[in-house]
């Protein structure tokens, strides 16, 4: 089936995917003296979104003698396509020129109306829906605009280029406007909560003033700042005195407030409602060094906090639209030209030892068969498969991005490597085309359009904390000596854990893990060991502990250790093995519809990768047939698929990380249950 799959890839990868598509006949047009866009959309009575359509590389410009390809779609002749304009008659409406991803949502929020609004002022021109390229109409009497304006997609044919002038980075400082208001621009590592201190503002004041900065906070942007500018640039030479580990300035009763820790609420999750870093709540509160605990009183800001907004599942599926047509890219490291240039191995033998290339094939096939099954519910997608001929820290990622102009893409898919995937996100965050990472655990720079949709190692190790903590146990830690990393964690971030002490031979003793229990609540051991003596000594001791305790054993990554023939199933399930996973055992009738016809195309059952590829295609597939744009999709809505569930929360700097964790163990019918 592999050898099929490779074969058919050497030809695959020039083709694009559609789950909707027809053939028209298309007139050519070359492009004259002086022309543009708009221009030539006027002539054939088309509008620029037809031209964009056929044309993708026509929104980065166009040339003299370049030849275009025209519809045949006869467009209304009273249709008026221009830049953004505002009428300057008092109570006319304001006209917006579509661009690329934006949605009726978003120019709501943006003009401060109803997306019904929108719809009557344009009833005739949105009956198939919102188009880059259209000219629409905002009612009168709408909220100002972003302190930005968007950049016009097309330039005349003579129009010269100019060289952009070197951007020189300077300290952040209060740039001086008329009156009381001041400018700021957004450096590095800064947030809401630092700079709306620094400046004597609240969050709220700031997003007021800032409207485009509530769901999105980039370098670079100039934020309105009100008050008085030489109260900011006091703050401002008083910057290294404020970046020191004491407690922030604000820490007076005046601009603090008491609240109270919920369950499974993490240091992240709490400064993030809060607009702060992790290091801005614990100067705070500096027990946190020491974990967050349910219960806690913490010291916040007055009246900053953020209600998350409560996510739904299964909206997705219910609300796809299949007017829009959207595109997507998937790069995959297939590294097609090794496989053709190698004339030792044959492509058999190359794939009995090459199980990166096994790992891509399998994650490729998933992927189609969500494609497939995109096609069958409707979904308007062009989808791109493109090698990206990558290893851990080589790819072909910058000059894919150019040639086949992945900054007009809806969203893209890898590459595999957490480097690569960085380095794509990096030359695409201009366009805020959002980066998807399928496989990669790895936490590093991040981006404003980087989505992780593997949850961390840190992730996964703070998920099974919170769901200790959330149900009030004791909980104990046996740790190998060996283990120095884990201990490490275990003092620095869940200082709360007790750590059983060994012998004076380094060995486990009994005695001291039944000291450390508790006969009022569910006592925990969290066991750090890859030693089957070890393991066989904790669990043996805890099994005997269960006459007069409750216990429950725990990992909190995985242990091959455990699969041994050694480590008897039955003793696990005992002791109720308690672990983190980012799948979960799924035995309905979709999963099985799923395996059946997997099966059937494939000739062998579906293994890890190919689900994961199905998952995180699908969920892509579906956020980007939606009203809302991918990012919007991202802020309300939650989506479980096969096996992996995708709930992704904003960093605290930039970017998005998937938290979808289920906390699972061994049941005593032999069976692997999610944990409530």
């Amino acid at each position: 089936m592999k050898n099929r799959i490779i074969f058919s890839m050497l030809f695959v990868l020039s083709v694009t995917f559609s789950t909707s598509a027809k053939q028209d006949k298309y007139v050519k047009h070359t492009v004259a003296q002086g022309e543009t866009i708009t221009m030539i959309a006027q002539k054939y009575k088309v509008t620029p979104y037809d031209i964009y359509k056929l044309n993708p590389d026509s929104q980065n410009g166009i040339e003299l003698n370049s030849v275009l390809l025209i519809p045949p779609i006869a467009a209304d002749s009273n249709l008026s396509v221009g830049p953004n304009q505002t009428s300057p008659k008092s109570g006319n409406p304001t006209t917006h020129l579509v661009q690329p991803k934006e949605t009726l949502f978003s120019l709501s929020r943006q003009y401060g109306v109803t997306v019904d609004a929108i719809k009557s002022a344009n009833a005739e021109l949105l009956k198939d829906g919102l188009k880059i390229g259209q000219t629409i109409k905002i009612p009168s009497g709408v909220a100002g605009r972003d302190t930005y304006e968007k950049p016009t997609l097309e330039k005349p044919v003579s129009a010269p280029k100019e060289t952009p002038k070197a951007v020189v980075k300077a300290e952040p400082k209060a740039e001086v406007a008329k009156g009381n208001t001041n400018f700021h621009i957004i450096e590095p590592k800064e947030t809401k909560y630092g700079i709306s201190k620094k400046y004597g503002m609240t969050i709220q004041e700031l997003e007021r003033l800032n409207p485009s900065i509530v769901n999105d906070f980039p370098i670079g942007l100039k934020l309105v700042i009100s008050g008085n500018p030489e109260v900011k640039a006091v703050a401002e030479t008083n910057k290294v005195k404020e970046e020191t580990p004491k407690t922030p300035a604000v820490s007076t009763k005046k601009y603090l407030e008491e609240y109270v820790v919920r369950p499974r609420e993490t240091i992240s999750s709490i400064a993030n409602d809060y607009g702060m870093t992790e290091q801005e709540l614990i100067a705070l509160n500096p027990e946190l060094k020491k974990g967050v605990k349910l219960g806690m009183i913490l010291r916040v800001p007055k009246g900053q906090r953020k209600e998350p907004i409560k996510k739904e599942q299964g909206n997705l599926l219910k609300n796809i639209n299949t007017n829009a047509r959207k595109q997507l890219a998937l790069l995959l490291p297939f590294n097609l030209s090794k496989i053709e240039s190698d004339t030792v191995n044959s492509t058999p033998a190359r794939l009995k030892k090459d199980k990166f290339l096994n790992m891509t094939l399998d994650f490729y096939s998933g992927a189609l068969m969500a494609i497939d099954s995109a096609r069958v519910l409707g979904m308007n997608v062009d989808i791109k498969i493109l090698d990206s001929q990558e290893t851990k820290n080589t790819s072909n990622v910058t000059s894919l991005a150019a040639e086949k102009n992945l900054s007009t893409m809806d969203a893209v898919i890898g590459p595999f490597y957490q480097a690569n995937v960085e380095k794509l996100a990096e030359i695409l965050e201009p366009s805020k085309t959002p980066v998807i990472s399928p496989l990669s655990k790895e936490s590093g720079k991040k981006f404003s359009n980087l989505y992780q949709s593997m949850p961390s190692l840190e992730q996964m190790r703070a998920s099974i904390f919170d769901f200790m903590n959330a149900k009030g146990g004791n909980i104990i830690a046996v740790v190998d000596p060996k283990k120095g990393s884990v201990k490490q964690y275990l003092q620095e971030s869940q200082a709360g854990t007790r750590i059983v002490g060994f012998t004076a031979k380094n060995t486990f003793s009994a005695d001291s893990l039944r000291i450390c229990l508790k006969k009022d609540k569910m006592n925990y051991v969290l066991l750090a060991s890859e030693s089957t003596g070890m393991i066989l000594a904790t669990t043996n001791a805890m099994l005997a502990a269960q006459k007069d305790y409750q216990v429950q054993l725990v990992i909190m990554e995985p242990n091959e250790t455990l699969d041994f023939e050694e480590i008897s199933l039955t003793r696990l399930t005992k002791l109720k093995l308690l672990y983190p996973s980012l799948t979960r055992p799924n035995e309905s009738v979709e999963a099985n519809q799923f395996d059946a016809k997997y099966k059937k195309q494939n000739k062998i059952i579906p293994n890890a990768f190919a689900i994961r590829g199905f998952d995180v295609t699908f969920d892509t597939l579906l956020r980007l047939s939606q009203e809302k744009t991918f990012e919007e999709t991202i802020q309300s809505d939650d989506s479980e698929q096969i096996e992996s569930k995708f709930n992704y929360n904003p960093n605290s700097t930039y970017g998005y990380s998937n938290s979808g964790i289920y906390i699972l163990y061994y049941d005593t019918d032999l069976s692997i249950k999610e944990a409530s």
